[in-house]
């Protein structure tokens, strides 16, 4: 955590042990969620700015979700404060959802979310501020949305992946059912945020939470030593590259936005036929859908890209049988379960 103007001292998120682990009935088979992280545009490279909250791109979400929808998929719409305090932006939501396919949930980006304090080291990770803000920021945006769509939202996840040692608990006190803000095997701390790298993809309880990280993929002829591996060779210049280009080991995380399709297809196809996940979870950002909003989609260029992307993700998944999933689906199955 931090403490206002206190020093940082990152959250290593502990591994879930085996009883935590949601073992997914038989009939939910294979099934896959995709997560968009609807939210304002702001300059990537700049430092970030409470007064950034454009939300333009959102005139281009109804035609994605008309994508999505014709493969049957019903994404989870992770709605940030800039977002629903927009009344067009909540107008497009708003016809998105009434279809009934796709799901609410909240993202927070602790930068642009009342209440404000001064800035301190860390703090665009919602969970290094004081609980107290956390929770002011969290029921800022929770009332905010429940307001704009006339229910609250069941999902969560934090800008960033800022989860925190105080999140979980306020997340459940306010009756959230879904935490999402964890990037399997990824570690943060060298920009002051979280380390997730005992974290695997496997969807997981925190108490009354059901945890849902993004899926992260260890592909190569060593996948087999994984995390560890991986690891080690942090230690060596250059050496995650290396063993990356020698079809060693790479580590590929689920999502179009600077992941190679080639690359996922390959970590899907491990994920499901070699380690039997019954879950895989994708995601991307809502300005994406807009060249020029994100690092990853630049140019027309780009977003036709993006959009081969998905459809040749798509044909793979239906040609392994893994099904699409919307957050109500997830909970339903998990409350199925015991561990």
């Amino acid at each position: 955590m931090i403490g206002r103007g206190g020093a940082v001292s990152p959250y290593r998120v502990p591994a879930p042990t085996d009883d935590a682990l949601i073992r997914w009935p038989a009939s939910f088979g294979r099934r896959f969620i995709v997560f968009v992280d609807v939210e304002e545009e702001f300059d990537w490279s700049a430092p970030l700015d409470p007064g950034h909250r454009a939300v333009t791109a959102m005139r281009a979400l109804p035609e994605a979700h008309a994508r999505f929808a014709e493969r049957g998929i019903g994404p989870a719409y992770m709605v940030d404060h800039p977002v629903a305090s927009d009344a067009a932006a909540v107008d497009i939501l708003r016809e998105i959802l009434a279809d009934g396919r796709a799901s609410l949930g909240a993202q927070l980006h602790a930068w642009v979310t009342p209440p404000y304090a001064a800035p301190a080291a860390g703090d665009s990770y919602a969970g290094n501020l004081p609980p107290a803000l956390e929770a002011g920021k969290l029921d800022s945006l929770t009332g905010l949305l429940t307001e704009a769509f006339g229910r609250p939202p069941l999902a969560y996840r934090a800008g960033r992946y800022g989860i925190g040692p105080a999140t979980a608990g306020l997340l459940a006190s306010r009756g959230y059912r879904v935490e999402s803000s964890m990037r399997a095997r990824y570690d943060y701390r060298g920009d002051l945020g979280p380390d997730f790298t005992a974290v695997g993809s496997e969807a997981f309880r925190i108490g009354s939470l059901v945890e849902l990280p993004l899926t992260t993929v260890f592909t190569g002829r060593l996948r087999h030593y994984g995390a560890t591996l991986y690891s080690a060779l942090a230690r060596v210049p250059r050496g995650r590259g290396a063993a990356a280009r020698a079809g060693l080991l790479q580590r590929v995380a689920l999502t179009p936005e600077d992941m190679p399709i080639a690359d996922a297809l390959a970590a899907v196809r491990v994920a499901v036929e070699e380690e039997g996940q019954r879950l895989i979870s994708f995601s991307f950002h809502s300005p994406s859908l807009v060249p020029g909003h994100t690092p990853y989609v630049r140019s027309r260029d780009d977003l036709a890209r993006f959009w081969t992307w998905w459809a040749r993700m798509f044909d793979l998944l239906d040609a392994l049988g893994v099904r699409p999933a919307g957050v109500d689906d997830i909970l339903a199955a998990a409350d199925r379960t015991t561990g």
